[in-house]
């Protein structure tokens, strides 16, 4: 597939991916992303960020078969728009370790409601999920110098912009779209991407994942339906690298499906903020014992060149801004306070030992320093200079969730919302969803609203 242009890799690649030809190992891991999926989708169900397209939902009350999660049922789009934003609200959802952002809140949505929709099976969602997964990662990936973190450079959201081609793949899939089709599709959701940084800290970046997976479905409907898409907008000049990256000298990976499975790069969160700020947390968490409750003069937190990009707002307002600010993360981490969904609120801001704080962290980034790594310095009033550091963030998958991990998380989020009996049921169930019978319609009724 190497010689191919890449186009014709990707319809290829999404046309001739099914169950049977995925390894277990990345079923597996399928599964994982999942049970994280409904997690922080079920925690984040009726958040401030998440209802706005809930509510707008359940009034347009379309017809369909697709399940918003703790809600109505109503048409695929418009269930993967709601589904995707709850799963982005509190900024737990996954990630990719090269830099395509959030995978499962564009494709697990998507994958979800077609399959509901069109009467597939659990693993033929499972295999769409990986197909779109796939693609997502290796249009934003790269690493550092990648695509995803070009973007971000740029003032892109990669969730957003490579979210769309991801659940358009997946969307695909389930469609059973031929070659062309698929890529009338991905020339279609191609020529919609967009997702703007600046949104970050408010409601518009849970929406860009939600966004992602409606556009991605919306772009495959019309390709089943005739649709015909510009074809060359995968290929480096003349499509939408070019387009968004024009100045920037970046690292565009092959797309060699043959060589890995992205899927297996996947890192999963332990604290509800961006990304950037779990490593400097994590440092300051590290720190605090050797603070011992003295008193602080200054706080020095060395950073990787992309990390203030995202999360570098210096005195959040609300505590939505507050998942985008390493220096609250980590006063935050030096104060013992957790970094769970609900402490992103107006009242840990308005802390006084945090606001004490925040005046006193200086953020320096470093061009060479390896993505990942935070060093910090603690300078106590006595004049002691204190170090600490954190190389790779918990979830990672250098570092990665045992199933126990996943449970406790799992169990953390959803129990508060819908008990621990139904809880313990749900996580059963995705488990083992692929070898369960039955278990998409099983997971719907689990999910469905009360009122049902």
């Amino acid at each position: 597939m190497a010689d191919m242009p890449r186009g014709r890799q990707l319809e290829t690649f999404v046309a001739s991916t099914n169950y049977d030809t995925i390894p277990e190992e990345v079923r597996e891991a399928a599964r994982q992303a999942l049970v994280d999926y409904i997690g922080v989708s079920i925690a984040g169900h009726n958040s401030a960020a998440a209802a706005p397209a809930e509510k707008t939902v359940a009034r347009w009350a379309a017809a369909g078969n697709a399940r918003v999660i703790l809600g109505p049922k109503t048409n695929p789009a418009l269930a993967a728009l709601a589904n995707g934003s709850m799963t982005h609200a509190y900024d737990m959802d996954d990630t990719h370790s090269q830099g395509c952002g959030h995978p499962s809140g564009p494709v697990w949505s998507t994958a979800m409601a077609m399959a509901q929709h069109y009467g597939k099976n659990a693993s033929e969602a499972l295999a769409a999920f990986v197909t779109g997964y796939e693609v997502m990662a290796r249009l934003g990936g790269g690493g550092t110098y990648g695509i995803g973190r070009t973007l971000q450079v740029r003032g892109f959201h990669p969730t957003s912009m490579v979210g769309r081609m991801g659940a358009a793949s997946a969307a695909s899939a389930l469609l059973g779209l031929s070659d062309d089709q698929i890529g009338n599709a991905l020339g279609a959701v191609a020529t919609t991407a967009g997702g703007l940084l600046g949104s970050f800290g408010t409601h518009g970046k849970p929406f860009h994942a939600g966004k992602a997976a409606m556009d991605g479905i919306l772009c495959a409907e019309l390709a089943h339906d005739g649709f015909i898409g510009a074809r060359q907008l995968y290929e480096i000049k003349g499509g939408w690298l070019q387009a968004f990256l024009r100045d920037d000298k970046y690292d565009i990976p092959d797309l060699d499906f043959a060589a890995k499975w992205e899927l297996l790069e996947t890192g999963y969160k332990r604290f509800a903020s961006c990304r950037a700020t779990h490593t400097p947390a994590e440092a300051a968490v590290l720190a605090r014992p050797m603070v011992d409750g003295r008193p602080i003069a200054k706080v020095v937190v060395y950073l990787d060149r992309t990390a203030m990009v995202t999360a570098g707002r210096l005195d959040p307002k609300t505590g939505l801004e507050g998942r985008f600010s390493i220096p609250l993360c980590v006063a935050m981490g030096l104060t013992g306070t957790s970094l769970g969904p609900q402490d992103f609120s107006e009242a840990t801001l308005g802390r006084p030992d945090i606001q004490a704080l925040l005046k006193k962290i200086e953020c320096i980034t470093i061009d060479d320093q390896p993505e990942d790594e935070t060093h910090i310095e603690v300078t106590l009033e006595s004049g002691e200079v204190l170090k600490a550091t954190s190389e790779i963030p918990f979830g990672d998958p250098r570092r990665p969730f045992t199933w126990d991990d996943h449970q406790g998380k799992f169990q953390e989020l959803v129990a508060p919302v819908v008990g621990d009996t139904a809880s313990d049921e749900i996580f059963a169930l995705l488990r083992k969803f692929d070898e369960t019978p039955d278990s998409l319609e099983k997971l719907a009724t689990l999910l469905a609203a009360k009122a049902d």
